[in-house]
C-alpha cells in the first residue's frame, strides 16, 4: 500500500545518493582533471533525477479484503465504521456492485469520484466529450487533461484514486443508434457478476444535460426493466434533482419529466443553440452528493430512499415527492413493465 510504495521511494533516493558519492569519489580519483566536466555533467543528470524522485506520484497497491483496522495505511478503515456503528449491516457488500453513470460533466464525474472513493465494485462510464478550459470552473477535471476524452481522463484519475474499482469506459453517443445498442449491450454484459439476475448492472445514474439523452437512458432501463437514478442542474445553476425510476412502480422519464413536475416548462425549450447555460461547483457537487447518497442506501440497504428529491439553493429548500407511473404514457415499454407489474401485485 502507500506504506510500501513510500519504502520504494525512499530506496531509489539513498541509492542517487551513493552514485552521488561514487561520482564524487571517481572525480576526486581521476588523474587527468580534463575529464572531471563528464563527471559533472553526469553529477548534475543524478541531482537531477533525485529531486524528481522526491515528487513521483505515490500510488497505492491493490486491497483484497476490506478491513475495518484503524490504521493510516487502510484507506477503508472510515467506511467499515459505519458497519461497527450500525448503519450498514455489510459495507464490503458494495464490492459486488456495479454502477452505470452516463455523463461524465459537473455532476457525473464528481459522482464517479465518491463511488470510487467508497469502493464500489465495478463503475461503467459513458461520455462522448472532450476535456475543455470551460469545464475547469467544475470539480474534478485538471488543466493538462484538456484535449482527452472525459471517459479516459476520469479513469485516469479514478485508477490512482482506487486502484480496486473496476473501470469501464465508453466513449460514445448513446443518442445514436450504434451508441445506444452498445448502452443497451455492455449493460447486459454479466462478465463482473455471472450469477447475478437481471441485467448485468446494479443501478444506472443519468447525469446527462439535456432531454434527448435522458430519453434514451429512459428507453433502455425500460426494455431493460432496470432501475436507474436521474439527476440534473437547472439552467441558471441554482437548483437541482435527483429521481428514483423503478420500472412500472414510478412514473418513467417520459411520464413525468422532473423538471416539467418542478417548474411546469419543458425542457426540451431549455437548450437553445449559443447559448451558453450557468455552471456553479457548488450546485453540481450538492447534487452528486445526493445522487450518490441515495445510491449508497439503494444499494446498501440502509435509510431512506428519495424517490425525488429537489434542491433550491436561493432558499435552502429540499422539496420531496413520489410520482405514480403514467397509464397513458407514450412510452411502450413503461406501459409493459406497468402491466407485469399490476399483474404481480394481483397474484
Amino acid at each position: 500500500m502507500l506504506v510500501q510504495r513510500g519504502r520504494e521511494v525512499g530506496e531509489m533516493e539513498a541509492e542517487l545518493k551513493e552514485m552521488l558519492d561514487d561520482l564524487e569519489s571517481l572525480g576526486r580519483s581521476l588523474p587527468d582533471p580534463s575529464r572531471n566536466a563528464s563527471i559533472d555533467k553526469l553529477r548534475s543528470r543524478v541531482k537531477h533525477l533525485s529531486e524528481l524522485a522526491k515528487f513521483a506520484p505515490v500510488h497505492r497497491s491493490k486491497v483484497k479484503d476490506m478491513s475495518a483496522e484503524v490504521v493510516d495505511s487502510n484507506p477503508y478503515s472510515r467506511l467499515m465504521a459505519l458497519q461497527r456503528m450500525g448503519i450498514v449491516e455489510n459495507y464490503e457488500r458494495i464490492r459486488e456492485y456495479s454502477v452505470a453513470i452516463v455523463g461524465i460533466g459537473g455532476v457525473g464525474s464528481v459522482a464517479a469520484e465518491m463511488l470510487t472513493r467508497c469502493g464500489v465494485g465495478r463503475l461503467l462510464l459513458y461520455d462522448y466529450d472532450k476535456v475543455e478550459l470551460a469545464n475547469m470552473n467544475r470539480l474534478f477535471f485538471r488543466p493538462e487533461q484538456v484535449g482527452m476524452t472525459k471517459t479516459d481522463a476520469a479513469v485516469q484519475t479514478l485508477s490512482d484514486i482506487n486502484p480496486d474499482v473496476v473501470l469501464e469506459s465508453y466513449t460514445l453517443n448513446i443518442t445514436t443508434v450504434q451508441g445506444f445498442e452498445t448502452f443497451i449491450s455492455s449493460l447486459k454484459n454479466k462478465s463482473f457478476r455471472p450469477d447475478k439476475e437481471g441485467s448485468g448492472v446494479d443501478l444506472v445514474l443519468s447525469c446527462v444535460d439535456n432531454y434527448e439523452a435522458r430519453m434514451v437512458v429512459n428507453q433502455a432501463c425500460n426494455e431493460l426493466n432496470q432501475t436507474w437514478m436521474e439527476s440534473g442542474v437547472s439552467e441558471d445553476a441554482v437548483s437541482g434533482h435527483i429521481q428514483l425510476l423503478i420500472p412500472g412502480e414510478t412514473a418513467c422519464f417520459a411520464c413525468a419529466p422532473p423538471l416539467v413536475v418542478a417548474s411546469g416548462v419543458d425542457e426540451r425549450t431549455l437548450k437553445r443553440e449559443g447559448v451558453c447555460a450557468a455552471s456553479l461547483p457548488t450546485t453540481m457537487g450538492v447534487i452528486a452528493g445526493l445522487l450518490v447518497q441515495n445510491t449508497l442506501k439503494f444499494l446498501l440497504k440502509f435509510g431512506h430512499v428519495s424517490p425525488y428529491l429537489g434542491y433550491n439553493s436561493l432558499k435552502d429548500y429540499f422539496p420531496t415527492m413520489e410520482m405514480r407511473p403514467n397509464p397513458q404514457c407514450a412510452n411502450a415499454a413503461c406501459l409493459e413493465r406497468q402491466a407485469t407489474n399490476l399483474t404481480g401485485l394481483c397474484l
